[in-house]
């Protein structure tokens, strides 16, 4: 018997998803934003689409789509709901509590979403954090900046990647930017800025058991690229390497400690440049953006939007999911503004090129070798030719673009 998918994604992405989920038999069912439908879909692949006009998180936006799968639902079984964006998460978890359709509730959601959420938890679960407070009560800010160490950052709860952070050096500053959030001060926490290189774990877990642990580093953190107007670059860890094997470890106890059952992931940890240890900073339930997915692909051979689709049809059917046959290559990413409209991507030719992701106004690629320090020498030397010839820089958003 066929099974029905209620794909969910407030953004162009995941159209790999799409094609493998329907490849597997699947009915296939978009739910996406008006503004979108446009977009080069895998139209192949679904079934039927349906747009709402706001992609907000507001009770209100939600109820509206409650409302919209209770009609949906009249003719239509759904089997399982699937947030393919950082964004649609709540979205899917509310529908899934409505009409209790199995999978990630609204509670386990929060750890995967909320960062304050997340922190409480880690931190309860004996995980390494940062300092952090959240912003509800004046005298717990107060004891917050009287014993921890400045810097701090101030967050946004529900935003991915470095978007919405502000640096504060001292108490006024805090209270400055907090009285400036008004009555959204709720929705932000204040962490303690440390130091460090940031690390990244993507991950697909099956029956609450890893299945795949992939690790990389960032060579330019996202807060300073965002920030300071830098280059993109991440590179795959030496496989085998102190780091590798820690971070593994590390994001194993996160998913079980977070009631991680069966998903992609995304997980970002930091290495305190003060005491050499790790610690968590954020986890996410889908594929990691910035064609990191692509990237790990090219070093792997897992490509992480097809695998979570297979396991999650392998699920919903009561077949077992095998994962392919892992390769334990390297591959590093670049991605750069350029001043120029379609830059002359001729000088970035080298034999290890796995590909060119094509983008007006960016310079991005992807290399793979099975020699480590070949990718992090082309990186250094692209990062430089970019530099000089084409990077462009822009004030970091207050909010994700579409």
């Amino acid at each position: 018997m066929k099974k029905t998918f209620l794909c969910i994604t407030f953004y162009f992405k995941g159209n790999e998803f799409l094609q493998q989920c329907k490849a597997e038999g699947n009915t296939v069912f978009l739910l996406t934003k008006k503004k979108l439908e446009n977009k080069p879909w895998a139209w192949e692949s679904i079934d039927e689409v349906f747009y709402m006009e706001s992609d907000e998180n507001s009770p209100e936006n939600i109820n509206n789509l409650i409302k919209g799968v209770a009609w949906l639902m009249r003719k239509h079984k759904i089997d399982r709901v699937v947030a393919l964006d950082d964004f649609d998460v709540e979205k899917a978890a509310a529908v899934r509590e409505e009409f209790r359709i199995p999978g990630m509730g609204q509670t386990t959601a929060r750890y995967f979403r909320d960062k304050l959420a997340m922190r409480i938890k880690a931190r309860n679960a004996g995980l390494r954090v940062p300092a952090f407070s959240p912003l509800f009560n004046d005298e717990e800010i107060n004891l917050f900046a009287n014993q921890i160490p400045t810097p701090w950052l101030v967050k946004p709860r529900s935003e991915a990647s470095a978007t919405g952070i502000r640096k504060v050096h001292s108490t006024d500053q805090l209270w400055e930017v907090i009285h400036q959030l008004g009555d959204k001060r709720h929705m932000y926490l204040v962490e303690q800025f440390k130091p460090g290189d940031v690390y990244h774990v993507d991950a697909l877990t099956i029956n609450g058991e890893m299945a795949f642990n992939w690790t990389s580093k960032y060579l330019s953190t996202p807060f300073d690229v965002a920030h300071g107007a830098g280059i993109f670059r991440s590179a795959t860890l030496p496989h085998n390497s102190d780091d590798d094997i820690l971070l593994k470890e590390f994001n194993n106890r996160v998913m079980k400690a977070f009631g991680m059952k069966n998903s992609a992931s995304h997980t970002e940890y930091i290495k305190c440049h003060e005491d050499g240890e790790f610690y968590f900073l954020e986890t996410s339930a889908r594929v990691g953006g910035a064609h990191l997915g692509t990237m790990v692909e090219a070093a792997s051979g897992i490509n992480l939007w097809r695998e979570w689709a297979r396991l999650e049809s392998a699920l919903l059917k009561g077949e077992a999911y095998q994962l392919p046959e892992v390769k334990r290559h390297y591959s590093g990413i670049l991605i750069s503004l350029a001043r120029q409209q379609h830059p002359d991507l001729s000088p970035f030719n080298d034999p290890e090129i796995y590909c060119h992701i094509p983008e007006e106004h960016h310079v991005a690629l992807i290399i793979h070798s099975s020699n480590h320090q070949r990718i992090i020498e082309l990186l250094d030397k692209y990062a430089q030719i970019v530099k000089e010839h084409y990077h462009a820089s822009a004030p970091v958003p207050d909010k994700p673009s579409h």
